[in-house]
């Protein structure tokens, strides 16, 4: 999509600020999964190239609003030994019974599969360190999505509108090889995330975003990043989720990897306020949680600009190993 009109914004501060738990319960034994404290946001550089008037980034903060805490009790964890057998088991079920396995592949990633005979062509949610986004299973109830990795012991809860759902687990100690950011909200907030590595320009070959991916076996050998698309946004108040993924542990040069979120003004969410969440893992280190809530300009004449935001999340320094 060629661009119309762009805004370059800056010197505006987001103030975020977000805990966020998930809550299993086995038995007796309660369980934190996730808590990650958040910290100021800030754009800065404004440069306005367009008539319309630009937006602003509210002073009083509406946070992303999050499920409510999952009770798990009833969830069923597939061990990775017999996860096979208890798939074909969980099909053929007469008590409907959904299972789950999570299986690591190239580049940090886990393949997670569902069967849910029960929930054929249903809407699901999928749960990952508080990342989040909806799916919808296949006509025989099964579900495949792989899904970057947040955590080296990662941890994904399924679950259907009725609370039923299951758990699975799975050990990715190649995770701090790599960065990785996430912006995750609602589907068709016309939030995208973009990634300008080695000092490319918009639309060169180092310009990873939705409509250039990368390539994870390219990563996997350390020769750039890629981008990962999750939920169905097709799904009436879907969340989606983009993941920028960095090999930084075992990149083959130096340089920088300038990232941003762009916003495309719609038919939809013109004269709205936008709300989004990014979450951010640098190696080793926490997991990092930021609030963005943007008000979008009037629909008239601002249909087809884009917003440029910057500075909200830092750039990725690559030394080469």
């Amino acid at each position: 999509m060629e661009r119309l009109k762009t805004y370059l914004l800056g010197v505006v501060t987001a103030c975020a600020a977000l805990a966020i738990g998930f809550v299993m319960e086995h038995g007796a034994t309660t369980q934190p999964v996730l808590s990650a404290e958040a910290a100021p946001l800030v754009v800065s550089g404004i440069t306005e190239t367009s008539s319309a008037v630009a937006p602003r980034l509210p002073a009083t903060r509406a946070a992303y609003r999050v499920p409510a805490p999952l009770s798990l009790a009833s969830l069923r964890t597939v061990p990775a030994a017999d996860s096979a057998a208890s798939l074909q088991a969980a099909a053929a079920s007469p008590d409907c019974m959904v299972t789950a396995r999570a299986k690591v592949e190239l580049g940090a990633m886990v393949a997670l599969e569902v069967m849910a005979p029960c929930y054929r062509s249903e809407r699901v949610a999928i749960h990952h360190q508080g990342m989040m986004f909806t799916e919808i299973t296949r006509p025989d109830g099964s579900l495949r999505v792989s899904v970057p990795a947040l955590a080296e012991s990662a941890l994904f809860i399924v679950s259907f509108g009725n609370g039923d759902g299951a758990i699975a687990r799975a050990e990715v100690p190649v995770l701090p090889y790599y960065d990785r950011v996430v912006l995750q909200g609602q589907g068709g907030s016309g939030l995208g995330l973009h990634a300008l590595e080695f000092g490319a320009g918009y639309r060169d070959e180092g310009h990873v975003w939705s409509e250039r991916t990368g390539d994870v076996e390219r990563a996997a050998q350390g020769d750039g990043g890629f981008l990962t698309r999750l939920g169905n946004s097709l799904v009436p108040g879907a969340l989606v989720a983009e993941v920028y993924s960095f090999p930084t542990g075992g990149a083959k040069r130096e340089g920088s990897v300038a990232l941003s979120v762009e916003a495309e003004v719609t038919a939809g969410n013109c004269g709205t306020t936008v709300e989004a969440q990014m979450l951010d893992r640098r190696g080793s280190g926490r997991l990092g949680v930021n609030d963005l809530s943007l008000d979008m300009p009037a629909c008239d004449g601002a249909v087809g600009d884009f917003l440029v935001l910057n500075n909200l999340v830092e750039d990725l320094k690559i030394a080469a190993r």
